[in-house]
Parts: structure tokens; C-alpha cells; sequence
């Protein structure tokens, strides 16, 4: 099963991930931390209230995989993250780039299918250890676009959070790259960083939301 590729897992017991497993903490605390901005806004937010509660959902899917590494705790994992990039793209480009809702959709649809194709492509020219990562470098690439669009658009700020956002996923991917490739040099693994750095990540791009000018 796809568990035992991580550099902490050495057995199939529950708590044989318990760094990877713990981490996960990170997006419970992003979704929590991301609710009272919610409440002090004028009006409800139901696009973001309903992402924040998808960042949970991300944490409780991904812990079930570090502890259960089976098929259906890895489409637990999987599928939600898939889902919050899907929707906060399409988010994105509505309301920090001012498409329509139908506009928006189409291109969060179209992102999301040139991520796919782009992973396909980089993934045979990776070492082995690194291909699991090649299926996020397409949402590394639209981060960096959203942020310049948006200070192109005019709204610097919401372009500078983004760009932040950026960095820590690119740290993020980082720490996930190298989990197999260092397992000699850190028996333990790097994934939990990934983990981390994401919680972080999903904050910021939470917070993004929220603060963007309403038009």
C-alpha cells in the first residue's frame, strides 16, 4: 500500500507514523484559527465558511491514511485536498480576479485538468522517491499566477498573501520531495513538515479569502 512509501513507516501497526499522524493537528488548528476571522465579518461568507470546514475534513482524512494506510483512508486523504484546490481555485478567480461564477467554474475545471497532465509529465523524469510530488507542482505554478494576477489587478494585498501562501507551499513540497530521498539521513522522515507547512498554507489562503475586497 501506498503508507509504507513514507520514511516513518517501517511496520503496519496504527501508531507506526506517529510524526505524520500527529502533524496533522496543523489543519484542524488552520480551520479553527480561520473561523473567528469568519465571525467578524458584516456578512456570512458560505464559500469560505464551507472551505475552512474542508481543511478539517483534510485533517481527519489524512490522519486515517498515516495510521490506516488502505484504499479507502487514501481516498480520504486524497479527494479532499483535490476538492479544497478545485474550489478555492475557482474561489480565486471570482473573487480576486472578478470572473463570473460560470467563468470561474470553467477555469477551476481547466486548472485543475492541466494539473493532472502537467504531473504526468514531470513525474517519469523524477527520482522514484519524488514522483508523488509531481501531481502538486501545477498548484504550485497557479499560486505564483493567481498572486501576480491579482497585483496586476490592482489589489496588491491580496496578491502579497497569496505570494506568502506560495512560499510555504513551495517549503511544504519541499519537506514532502525529500521524505524518501534523506530517509538515510532522517530515519524519522520529513512528512510531518509537509503536514505543517500545509496546515500553515491553507491558513493563509483561508485568510486571503476572507480579507479580499468584496466587489
Amino acid at each position: 500500500m501506498q503508507g509504507s512509501s513514507y520514511c516513518e513507516r517501517l511496520d503496519g501497526a496504527f501508531w507506526a507514523e506517529p510524526l505524520n499522524a500527529v502533524s496533522n493537528v496543523a489543519f484542524l488548528l488552520a480551520a479553527l484559527l480561520a473561523f473567528p476571522l469568519l465571525h467578524r465579518q458584516r456578512h456570512r461568507d458560505w464559500p469560505v465558511e464551507g472551505l475552512t470546514a474542508l481543511v478539517a475534513v483534510i485533517g481527519v482524512g489524512s490522519f486515517l491514511f498515516h495510521t490506516m494506510p488502505q484504499r479507502w483512508t487514501l481516498l480520504a486523504d486524497v479527494v479532499p485536498i483535490q476538492l479544497f484546490a478545485l474550489c478555492y481555485f475557482g474561489l480565486a478567480l471570482n473573487r480576486f480576479l472578478g470572473l463570473s461564477p460560470l467563468a470561474a467554474a470553467v477555469g477551476a475545471l481547466l486548472f485543475l485538468a492541466a494539473c493532472f497532465g502537467l504531473a504526468s509529465v514531470l513525474s517519469p523524469l523524477l527520482p522514484a522517491g519524488m514522483r508523488g510530488s509531481a501531481g502538486y507542482a501545477g498548484f504550485l505554478i497557479g499560486l505564483a499566477g493567481v498572486a501576480l494576477a491579482a497585483r496586476l489587478r490592482g489589489d496588491g494585498a491580496t496578491g502579497t498573501r497569496i505570494a506568502v501562501a506560495g512560499l510555504a507551499f513551495a517549503a511544504s513540497l519541499s519537506f514532502r520531495s525529500l521524505d524518501s530521498v534523506l530517509c538515510g539521513a532522517v530515519p524519522f522522515g520529513l512528512h510531518w513538515g509537509w503536514h505543517l507547512l500545509n496546515g500553515l498554507l491553507l491558513y493563509l489562503l483561508l485568510r486571503a479569502a476572507i480579507l479580499a475586497p468584496r466587489t
